[in-house]
Formats: structure tokens, C-alpha cells, sequence
């Protein structure tokens, strides 16, 4: 060995230290701060800075709001290094180069350690870009058997997301939550809204930050999943009580153009008996991208519409872009008020996309600095006067990513930092704004909710709703949809949806999609949230798709539908008990198997079967002309058909009959659900 190796060898032992409740850690310029943050759990930040930074945006709560106190002997330091307990977890350091172990105390097993890609490098690359801005990279040991859920929605078709390499970048269809849980009984958050990626390889996991000033996560052991979720919303937020009227059936096409076309089909959906509780005003609706108000010629009384569907006991959700246009009469305003998000060089244009009055002529789009508090002010100021006051109270945020063409965040300037610091914290902080100015507006929650394109780590704690943006209406797509619906629950996400019938590529009058449509509503009818939209063809003109009604698909579509549409109602106060226990500890209302039958190991290979609630194992028909499909029934329970009455016993697989106006549907041990009528 040369005298320069020895010399690395002998002169990496770095200073242990406790500062407060803090275990901390210095090797040159490197610093390490553990910190107890919530029930069994730590917060590590790491710095090559002069300090740790408390002021940067985040998912977490702070510890007074947690309200946590950790033991105050938690802390040991001996000659080899230092030891910081919190509860069930350990983090343990070492003196010499300061590797990172996480422990779990109970079961008195190794969670996951820092890996070294390399003898000279160290679990955790920092790199210098400029300033205090670095390229961060956090790399932990892969196992071969473990698994990884959770981390938002994506569309690569999987639950179980081992082997993956998931940007970490808001886009439609693709939202960033950097939160996972792995089967090794741990939870881990990226606390930080940079751009990046996570490699959950066969040789390392890695999390990377393209650019930030320091890294910073947070990290959780668990007996069950339920503990890890109950932990990550006790520091991220809990959702507020789900409204009981979005418990219901939301009814959405793009788009109606008119006031009377919104009231046509909210009496006719009356006339015919059928259960109805918000119906859906898309874009469009405005004056200009950025007026944030009805367009008088469409909507010539929208008070007078509103009062109509209150009494028939119908909501209204409006769809509020975050978009501005030149010739909107808040453009101007707001540019000079500096609330407009701005690009690094050139003119503050984020995207072309038509408006009105034509709906065939693109615009130059800009948007409004959602992490501008004065931003959020404003936008609120004119949605309050001229739709809130109005009755209505339903917000649908849509393009909040924020939308952006080509998607190159490094260009973009926000109030709290640059783009590509920050950019994915961009849509929770949007859907905040609205959740405190409905707060300011005397609701409570129970009474507030917003439907997002996009969100982040601690999106639930602000009433946000997240669907799963455009997406193509196939059967692989709807077989994704499954995979991504329960990953979503497992980022702490409780309210969520999709596009019934997917948003593009759907024909009204094709037998396939016909069919495609029974299949996505009947699994609709089990998801959080149960909406039907689309843009369908044929479009009888620009920015207009064909009727999306339930009656638009012919009759035998129309009884099934019809079927699951009371169906659904039926259930509402069973879903309002999920709804209520997703707010008290965070447990998803639509979950995997493997969530309530941990020890049963087939249920963590079961992809596309899931428990809607403790009692209803639902598994959706994916599949083209299918009139049957294998259902695995977990070990430990018995399960009754719910549309035979027959009981099966768990711990088997069995071929179950899935005619087009059923899909399988088993009833956990001693349940009564009013599945049938």
C-alpha cells in the first residue's frame, strides 16, 4: 500500500458529537446531523456547507408540530463511533468515515446500510456545482429480496417497483412523491423537492439530486405497513375527513361548453333515478386563460345554475388552471407584482395551448409562482369572487405539475428557489393555497377538497385529491391503472382516481371500448373516488369531445353501469369508515393485499387484486372478451362471493366466473356489505 493510501487509511476518522438531541458527525468538510423526528424514526441531513439549513421547502412538520418527544438518553458515543435511538430505530456511525447503519431495535435486524460504490468513494457523493449547490447522490445496499412501493404514480404497470429507475420530475400522468416502503419494514422519505431520480437496482439504491444544498431524509421502522403509514402522516400531515358529497359519484366529460348543457345532464341523470353528487365544469369555461371566471356568453347566470344543482343536491367542480395568457386581464397585474413563475433567460413562456375565443389558435401560456405566497393570494382572491361566491367549492387543478413544454425545470425561477431545486414541491404548495383560502372562508375540513393533476410528499395534509391525469384508454392502460392506484395509497395518499374509460383514444361507438368502459367503471365503483371523464370520439368540434354520459354507450353498457352507479351508493357509508380511518393513521382506503395479510407471502406477489376497506376483496377484469380470471384469496380469512353467497376458504387460488356485468368480488369473513341489491 503507498504511503498515500496509508495516509487516507489513517486520517478518516472524523469527530462524534451530540448537540442537543442531535447525534452529529464531522469528517473535513463533511457534516452529519441525526435527529429523532416522530415515533420510531430519524431525520438525517448531511452538508459539505457551513451548517445544517433549517429554512429550506420540505414534506416535514416541524418537531413542535409533531408534537414528539424522543427519550433523552438516546444517544451514546464510544470509540468507534456513535448511536442515536429513537423508539424501534437505530442509527449507528462509524468513526472512521462515518457509515451509516439503520437498525431495527424490536426484531434486532439490520434495516439498510450506506453502500459504496466504489473503496475511495463513501455511501454519499456530494458534489459542488456552484455556490452552495451540489449534485447529490444517497446510496444504500440492495437486497436481493426486498421490495419497494409506493413513490407516487408512474406508468411503467408495476406494484412492486424493485429493478425500476423512477425520475423524480412532475410531468402528466407521472407524479413525484418521494416516499417508499419497503418490505424490509422500513419507510423512507427523499425530503427534498429537487430534480433527480431513484435507482432501485439489483446493486445499489440510489437517490440523486440534481441540484441542492444539502441532503436531507427522513426514515421510519415499522412492525406492519400500517405502522410505517401511521408514522409518515404523523410528519407529512394527515388528511382532513373526506366531504361525504365526494364519496359519491362524479360525473365529468370534456367538456360542457354551456351552462345549459351542465343542467341538461344534471336533470337528466335525476330523471332517470340515478345517483349523481358533483358534475364537473372543465376548461374552457373562462373568458381567457388567467381571467379565472365563467365567460358570460356560456355561463350568462352561473349563480342561478348553481342554486338549481344545489337543490338537486348536486356539487360543482370548476376547473381552475394556474395558467395566464397576455391578453388576460390579470396578466399584467401580476407580471408587474413579480407572481409570475419566470424562466432563467427570455420571455416568462412556459407553453402553447389554445384558448378562447377561437379554441384552434395556440397562445403563449405562462404561469402563475405557486411557491409565491402573494401568488397564491392572488389566484384565491379572484377564484373566491367570482366562483366561490357564487356556491361553488369544488376545485379541479388541473396542468399543476406545473405543466411546462419542453419539461427543462433548470430553466425556470421560482420564489423559493431554482428550478431545478424545487420544482416538484410546486403543485402541493398550489393545492395549499386553496385548502387556507377555503379555511379563511369559514369551511371546515370535512368540507374541503381539491382534485390535483400533481402533488408531493405531504399533498394529503391539504385536501388534495390526486387523479392520474391523461392517460390512454386501452387494457394495459387500465391494468396500470390498478398498479398505480395502490402505489399512490402507499405514498400516503388517500383520496384518489382515474379517468373512467382513460382520457384519449376511447370511441363512443367502438364494441371494445364499449366493453373497456363496463370493465374501468365497474373498478372505478371500488376506487376512492368514482369519476367518470374523457375526451371521446368522435369530437364534434375543437376542444370538445362526444358525450360521456352513462347512457352514452348503449343499453347493455347503460344497465351495467347503472348497476354499479347504486351500487356505489349503496356502500357510501362503508367508504366514509375508510375515509375516516385514512385520516386518523393513513391507512390507503384501496390497498394491496399484502396490507392487512403481511405474513401470507403470496399476497406480496399479487399485483392486480385489491382490498377496497378491511372487508371487500376486489379483483377488476383487465382483459379483452375475458369472462373469467384467477383470484388469489388470502390465507388466514374466509371469503363469501358476494354475488353467489358462496365461502372459500383463504390460502387458495381459484378460477372465478366474471361475466360482463360482474367482476369478482369476495366478502372478508363475517362481513354484510350490500354489494347486491
Amino acid at each position: 500500500m503507498s504511503r498515500l493510501q496509508l495516509e487516507y487509511f489513517n486520517n478518516n476518522e472524523g469527530i462524534v458529537a451530540q448537540k442537543g438531541n442531535a447525534l452529529t458527525y464531522r469528517l473535513y468538510h463533511e457534516l452529519i446531523q441525526i435527529e429523532p423526528w416522530g415515533k420510531d424514526s430519524l431525520r438525517v441531513r448531511i452538508t459539505q456547507a457551513s451548517h445544517i439549513r433549517d429554512d429550506l421547502p420540505g414534506a416535514l412538520l416541524t418537531t413542535e408540530e409533531i408534537g414528539y418527544k424522543a427519550s433523552d438518553d438516546a444517544i451514546k458515543i464510544t470509540e468507534t463511533g456513535g448511536v442515536i435511538r429513537n423508539g424501534n430505530i437505530e442509527a449507528r456511525v462509524t468513526k472512521k468515515e462515518g457509515k451509516l447503519v439503520f437498525w431495527d431495535v424490536k426484531n434486532n435486524c439490520e434495516l439498510v446500510r450506506e453502500a459504496q460504490p466504489h473503496i475511495w468513494i463513501n455511501g454519499r457523493v456530494i458534489r459542488p456545482l456552484s455556490g452552495d449547490a451540489y449534485k447529490i447522490e444517497a446510496n444504500f445496499q440492495a437486497y436481493d429480496d426486498e421490495k419497494f412501493y409506493g413513490l407516487g404514480q408512474h406508468h411503467h404497470g408495476k406494484l412492486n417497483q424493485k429493478g425500476c429507475v423512477i425520475d423524480l420530475c412532475q410531468r402528466n400522468a407521472h407524479v413525484t412523491i418521494p416516499f417508499l416502503v419497503s418490505s424490509r419494514g422500513y419507510g423512507f422519505l427523499w425530503n427534498n423537492p429537487a430534480v433527480g431520480r431513484v435507482e432501485l437496482g439489483m446493486g445499489l439504491t440510489r437517490w440523486v439530486a440534481d441540484v441542492s444544498p444539502q441532503m436531507d431524509y427522513w426514515i421510519t421502522a415499522g412492525d406492519s405497513v400500517a405502522d410505517i403509514m401511521s408514522n409518515y402522516v404523523d410528519v407529512t400531515g394527515h388528511s382532513p375527513p373526506l366531504p361525504y358529497y365526494a364519496s359519491g359519484f362524479w360525473q365529468c366529460r370534456l367538456r360542457y361548453k354551456s351552462q345549459e348543457e351542465v343542467l341538461r345532464v344534471a336533470r337528466e341523470y335525476k330523471k332517470r333515478g340515478l345517483p349523481l353528487d358533483i358534475i364537473v365544469i372543465d376548461y374552457f369555461h373562462w373568458t381567457h386563460h388567467g381571467d379565472w371566471k365563467f365567460d358570460p356568453k356560456a355561463f350568462p347566470d352561473p349563480k342561478a345554475m348553481v342554486d338549481e344543482l344545489k337543490e338537486l343536491n348536486i356539487e360543482v367542480m370548476v376547473s381552475i388552471w394556474p395558467t395566464l395568457q397576455p391578453d388576460s386581464e390579470n396578466f399584467e397585474e401580476m407580471e408587474r407584482r413579480g407572481l409570475l413563475l419566470r424562466n432563467a433567460r427570455g420571455l416568462n413562456v412556459h407553453h402553447r395551448f389554445y384558448d378562447n375565443p377561437t379554441l384552434i389558435e395556440s397562445k403563449y401560456i405562462t404561469h402563475y409562482d405557486a411557491t409565491n405566497p402573494e401568488g397564491r393570494e392572488f389566484i384565491w382572491s379572484k377564484v373566491k369572487k367570482n366562483y366561490h361566491d357564487l356556491g361553488i367549492k369544488i376545485w379541479w387543478l388541473d396542468a399543476d405539475e406545473p405543466e411546462i413544454e419542453p419539461v427543462q425545470p433548470e430553466m425556470l425561477r421560482f420564489h423559493v428557489g431554482d428550478g431545478a431545486s424545487v420544482y416538484n414541491i410546486s403543485p402541493m404548495l398550489h393545492g395549499m393555497g386553496f385548502y387556507k383560502g377555503m379555511k379563511q372562508e369559514g369551511h371546515k375540513d370535512g368540507d374541503i377538497i381539491s382534485l390535483s393533476r400533481s402533488g408531493w410528499a405531504g399533498s394529503q395534509r391539504w385536501g388534495q385529491a390526486i387523479w392520474s391525469g391523461d392517460i390512454t384508454s386501452t387494457f394495459e392502460t387500465l391494468a396500470g391503472q390498478v398498479r398505480a392506484g395502490l402505489n399512490m395509497g402507499l405514498s400516503g395518499i388517500p383520496w384518489w382516481t382515474t379517468d373512467i374509460g382513460g382520457f384519449v383514444e376511447g370511441n363512443i361507438y367502438d364494441t371494445e371500448f364499449r366493453e373497456l368502459i363496463v370493465r374501468w367503471f365497474q373498478y372505478g365503483a371500488f376506487c376512492p373516488l368514482f369519476r367518470l371523464h374523457g375526451f371521446r370520439d368522435p369530437m364534434p368540434e375543437p376542444q370538445m369531445g362526444a358525450e360521456n354520459e352513462v347512457w352514452s354507450y348503449g343499453d347493455e353498457p347503460y344497465k351495467i353501469m347503472s348497476t354499479f352507479l347504486h351500487m356505489r351508493e349503496r356502500l357510501r357509508p362503508y367508504v366514509m369508515e375508510q375515509m375516516d380511518k385514512a385520516a386518523k393513521d393513513g391507512t390507503p382506503p384501496m390497498r394491496p393485499l399484502f396490507y392487512d395479510f403481511e405474513t401470507d407471502a403470496k399476497t406480496w406477489e399479487i399485483e392486480d387484486e385489491f382490498l377496497f376497506g378491511p372487508s371487500i376483496l376486489v379483483a377488476p377484469v383487465l382483459e379483452y372478451k375475458a369472462r373469467s380470471r384467477q383470484v388469489y384469496l388470502p390465507a388466514g380469512a374466509k371469503w363469501t362471493n358476494a354475488w353467489t353467497g358462496d365461502v372459500l376458504e383463504g390460502g387458495q387460488t381459484i378460477t372465478a366466473d366474471a361475466p360482463l356485468e360482474q367482476i369478482p368480488l369476495y366478502l372478508r369473513d363475517d362481513a354484510k356489505l350490500p354489494i347486491s341489491n
